[in-house]
């Protein structure tokens, strides 16, 4: 049954009423602390990392602010033989050491005795990291304060701050380093490993592949670095500067230089250069004097090929970055994140949601570009899932972003034009036509980087309906037309052509199938007929013939025949759908429990009568109760959503509230798979939270007809109101306010965005 849509006018009369007055005080605290994540000395025994990234490349936080830490940068990958192409870690450029005399703050002991009042930081608002503890060690104590940010205004800069006030006076001993990471072993062929030689692989290493209690990442033994090789690495004691040119492995060429700058007239007891296998380091010895406070500052410029210059061309940079100084850095780097923050998601009502919330946009836009087309990898700037792109980025982050910043969803859809030529080999390979993308796509080349072990995963085929779905969703938020015509169209046209050739004709009955394939809930790894990958493939189809008549051209017939007569399996008699063919059982305990709910998801929103979708509902829950295996946090988002759709209010809150319990590792909100294991770093389920709240309580989508009321908007219980700050559709802002009128109906608004700063590209 086809539900009714109103498409929303762009720009409306203001509500009376609609702008709100100055908040007060207290309000402006509680939207403050919502951003703040605080980690105590309670917390250092399950610390696990967070990190401060730009999109384009990161540092992994440390809990005394100073240490060693390894960081990453866009679609820069290790290609070693045997193994799949990984993410290779950049000199880590963050880390600072600080010796007041009998010990190196790094290597003593992190406890409670040593490192007073112990209190880090990150503010999610301003992207900063501040850290500040008293170090009392053999009798000398020092307060100390560090500060790091990698730079949203000066994409190649990152910076650390580290304040010092001794309690003492003396000589102290400073080091400045970029610390070179020696090359992970052993290294596993996971290229040609089946999952039991892995296994096997790993215990031989000593380690394995359990759910470990937190701070300790699972699967790390998989997911492990990837190498850079130092090229050429020097320095200047006297210039308080560092460089170095490295390459990733078969890789690409990177560079990094640092400079240090020193409180006023201080000058150095002692400079002098360290260049070793595994740290090039500015080494000071400088005196100081009790109670006074010195500010040290480390600014750093990173670059790769395709982004940015060699180490000479990094140490101008830096060189800048310095003449500068730490407060305009710091300065110019909050404002760029406050502009971001401009459009936001407000919940009135529940602190805890609204503090998920930002953090989970915080690491969405910490890992987004604009004007490039990088995606984003599925565990963000980490090596988690190796770096690589899926469907993560495509149906889960792309929709995101989408409404809310545009220019960072665009990358995504972009990348998947730039790797249409890898994507057409791959479809070839296998013998259909048009592009075959692949379920792990390396984020530079597009090239498959499917592991061996999941080599079934070459059969979860829906991700190519993703793929065109993501395209013509951006079409239809922006009504770019050129866009269009030159990107779109190319890659949903492939899309539509490499359906055409996957499908199966029944002559008996004229119909189409799609035998043989890995469902979604992918421990049903040779299915026919999936339902979410039948019905993702008709709206392909169907979006193919739609923007070929925007563009001008000619569709095939074929793609609107296979459309209307595949297979969508459907039980009439319980009148909900099947998972896939009713002839394949469906008995196993799986992380998913099935995939009906999948069918109600924003971007897939199969249209079903109001019976049909509470009968698949009520299936889904079912399966999930039936089901020993804790649930993928996928499914509590799209479980959200589906309850919202049936405008069932206590049941998506219900499974909102559920999204936050064990899937947020302390302190800095960490997003893992399961409640139980610490697959970290998952930004499908950051995206996914996201999603539930800004598509699902809302009932927005987006369609034909731009952004659409596709279903009533809902409130849990206890909330007072939803606000979608300045999202954007065809190019203007807008404003959505979901509150409850004076009858307790729960009613949507939309107002001009006010305060606006520029267009929404």
């Amino acid at each position: 049954m086809k539900r009714p849509a109103l498409a929303f006018a762009l720009l409306l009369l203001a509500c009376a009423g609609a702008n709100a007055a100055n908040a007060p005080a207290s309000s402006a605290t509680a939207a403050a602390e919502s951003f703040r994540f605080t980690a105590h000395a309670s917390d250092l025994g399950h610390y696990f990392p967070s990190y401060l990234a730009n999109g384009y490349f990161s540092t992994m936080t440390t809990p005394r602010g100073t240490g060693p830490a390894r960081g990453y940068m866009v679609a820069f990958m290790d290609y070693t033989q045997g193994d799949i192409a990984r993410p290779a870690a950049i000199p880590g450029w963050s880390e600072v050491d600080y010796n007041a005399g009998k010990g190196w703050l790094n290597q003593v002991k992190l406890n409670g005795r040593i490192f007073q009042h112990y209190a880090q930081t990150l503010d999610m608002h301003a992207a900063v990291l501040d850290t500040r503890y008293r170090f009392d060690y053999a009798g000398r104590a020092t307060q100390v304060h560090v500060t790091s940010f990698v730079s949203q205004a000066d994409h190649h800069i990152g910076v650390t701050r580290l304040t010092l006030t001794p309690q003492f006076t003396g000589d102290v001993q400073l080091r400045f380093p970029l610390r070179l990471w020696s090359e992970h072993q052993p290294r596993f062929p996971i290229a040609t490993m089946s999952f039991a030689k892995m296994t096997d692989a790993v215990i031989a290493s000593g380690q394995n592949l359990n759910d470990k209690p937190a701070p300790t990442p699972d699967r790390a033994p998989v997911w492990y670095a990837g190498f850079t090789r130092i090229v050429n690495d020097d320095g200047d004691a006297n210039a308080l500067s560092l460089w170095l040119n490295g390459q990733a492995q078969n890789g690409l060429s990177m560079a990094q230089a640092a400079t240090v700058a020193l409180p006023a007239g201080m000058k150095p007891l002692k400079a002098s250069l360290h260049k070793g296998p595994y740290r090039l380091s500015l080494d000071l010895t400088v005196h100081v004097q009790k109670g006074h406070t010195y500010h040290f500052d480390k600014f750093v410029a990173l670059s790769r090929k395709g982004w940015g210059g060699d180490a000479k061309a990094d140490l101008a940079l830096a060189r800048q970055a310095r003449t500068r100084g730490f407060d305009a850095l710091l300065q110019a780097h909050r404002a760029a994140w406050a502009k971001l923050w401009q459009t936001d998601i407000i919940v009135d009502g529940d602190a805890k949601v609204q503090k998920a919330l930002h953090s989970d946009l915080y690491y969405l836009l910490a890992n987004s570009t604009t004007g490039t087309a990088w995606p984003m990898g599925a565990c963000a700037l980490t090596p988690n899932y190796a770096g690589h792109a899926f469907w993560d980025s495509d149906s889960w982050v792309f929709p995101a972003l989408l409404l809310l910043h545009p220019d960072r969803a665009k990358p995504i859809v972009m990348f998947r034009h730039r790797t249409m030529g890898p994507a057409k080999a791959l479809a070839k390979r296998y013998g259909y036509r048009g592009t075959m993308y692949p379920w792990e796509a390396d984020p530079q080349t597009g090239s498959d980087q499917t592991p061996h072990f999941a080599w079934q995963m070459v059969r979860e085929v829906h991700l190519d309906a993703d793929v065109a779905i993501a395209q013509w969703q951006y079409y239809l938020a922006t009504g770019d037309k050129h866009w269009l015509k030159t990107v779109g169209w190319p890659v949903i046209a492939n899309v539509a052509r490499f359906w055409a050739s996957r499908v199966s004709e029944d002559k008996a009955t004229g119909r189409y199938q799609i035998l043989h394939v890995t469902s979604p809930d992918e421990d049903y790894n040779d299915v026919p007929n999936d339902t979410f990958t039948n019905a993702a493939a008709r709206k392909a189809l169907r979006i193919a013939v739609k923007a070929a008549a925007v563009v001008g051209a000619t569709p095939d017939p074929q793609w609107s025949r296979i459309a209307k007569h595949l297979v969508i399996p459907f039980s009439k008699a319980e009148q909900r759908h099947y998972n896939f063919d009713p002839d394949t059982p469906h008995d196993k305990d799986t992380w998913m429990g099935a995939t009906l709910a999948w069918l109600m998801y924003p971007n897939l929103d199969l249209a079903m009568s109001p019976t049909v979708r509470r009968n698949d509902f009520a299936a889904q829950l079912k399966a999930i109760h039936a089901s020993p295996v804790p649930p993928n946090e996928m499914m509590t988002a799209m479980l959200t959503v589906g309850a919202a759709e049936l405008g069932d209010a206590r049941t998506a809150g219900h499974w909102l509230q559920a999204n936050l319990k064990g899937y947020l590792k302390a302190p800095f909100n960490v997003r893992s798979e399961t409640a139980s294991n610490n697959a970290g770093y998952i930004l499908a389920t950051s995206a996914g939270f996201v999603q539930s709240v800004m598509y699902g309580l809302s009932g927005l989508r987006i369609e034909d007809g731009g952004i659409v009321q596709a279903y009533p908007p809902v409130l849990p219980p206890g909330w007072n109101g939803l606000t979608l700050r300045r999202i954007a559709i065809g190019g203007q802002r807008i404003t959505i306010h979901i509150q409850r009128n004076a009858a307790g109906k729960v009613v949507l608004t939309r107002t001009p965005a006010t305060g606006d700063t520029g267009n929404a590209h």
